[in-house]
């Protein structure tokens, strides 16, 4: 038998969060899995089930001079479809699973899952997003880069909800997404690779890249995109090695059922290499 509750109110779900164990719920696309048994049998979950995918003030969606603000229960359907989203957030999400799962997953619920393959994650990490983590007593906002901890972990405290995605404002002219996996959809990803640039003239002014599914969490290198800071384009080409070796240092895929680490290794370096000499130069 699993316990429910289904608060009338962000406030209400709070209060529930805080006296007594459980397991937030909202399109549950991701926690059906995790928590699946054999055919027929009820989800083992832990703790009773808070249901907060109905909860407007989760829903929100707004815009705030080029400031994104996304409540954490939005579907990817209502992203895409919100008037004014910028492509450099809709194309990882028009890669992710199928229709109808994206009429239910929320972007709350893929970035809590914590999955080294979230097919948003990547972007997320590339545009430096913000998390906002509400309690009963008590409000923090957090980088998503240290939210996630590793594989299904993070930082999540357990009368804590994610409540909303803030996007800092930037404008990517030149955006780039790649995934690797057994279909162009509804999918898990073997490899993601995420990618923004601007230019002044033909120098990059500013370029954000980050990797999916190659180590325990997002992989972003710093201090290989300030390689690449303020150079021309087209001398881009000739810091491919020099590139390559820093990633291959900071990627460090796993071998399981869909893929060797091997692939997944081999497989991340020829989607940078095909970035920056074909997409980027």
């Amino acid at each position: 038998m699993v316990n429910a509750c289904r608060p009338l109110s962000l406030e209400e779900a709070l209060v529930m969060r805080s006296r007594e164990a459980t397991t937030v719920f909202a399109g549950g696309s991701d926690l059906m899995v995790r928590y699946r048994q054999w055919s027929g049998v009820t989800p083992d979950f832990s703790g009773t089930v808070l249901f907060v995918g109905h909860l407007p003030e989760l829903q929100r969606l707004d815009r705030e001079k080029d400031t994104w603000k996304i409540g954490a229960a939005c579907t990817i359907t209502q992203i895409l479809q919100a008037q004014g989203i910028p492509d450099h957030l809709k194309l990882p999400l028009l890669s992710m699973a199928s229709p109808s799962i994206r009429n239910v997953a929320t972007l709350g619920g893929n970035i809590c899952n914590a999955s080294p393959a979230g097919d948003t994650l990547p972007m997320l990490y590339a545009l430096d997003a913000r998390l906002t983590l509400q309690s009963r007593d008590n409000a923090r906002t957090v980088a998503i880069a240290d939210f996630i901890t590793g594989p299904g972990k993070t930082i999540l405290a357990a009368d804590e909800i994610l409540t909303e995605i803030t996007i800092p404002p930037g404008d990517w002219p030149r955006v780039y997404y790649k995934k690797a996996g057994t279909r162009r959809a509804n999918s898990i990803s073997k490899v993601t690779f995420y990618a923004v640039a601007r230019f002044d003239g033909d120098r990059i002014a500013d370029i954000r890249m980050a990797f999916g599914a190659a180590a325990p969490t997002v992989v972003r290198n710093p201090a290989a995109e300030a390689l690449l800071q303020n150079i021309d384009k087209n001398q881009v080409p000739a810091w491919l090695e020099t590139l390559t070796t820093h990633y291959a240092d900071a990627l460090r895929p796993i071998d399981d059922l869909r893929s060797t680490g091997k692939y997944r290794q081999q497989t991340a370096l020829r989607i940078l290499a095909h970035f920056l000499r074909r997409e980027l130069a």
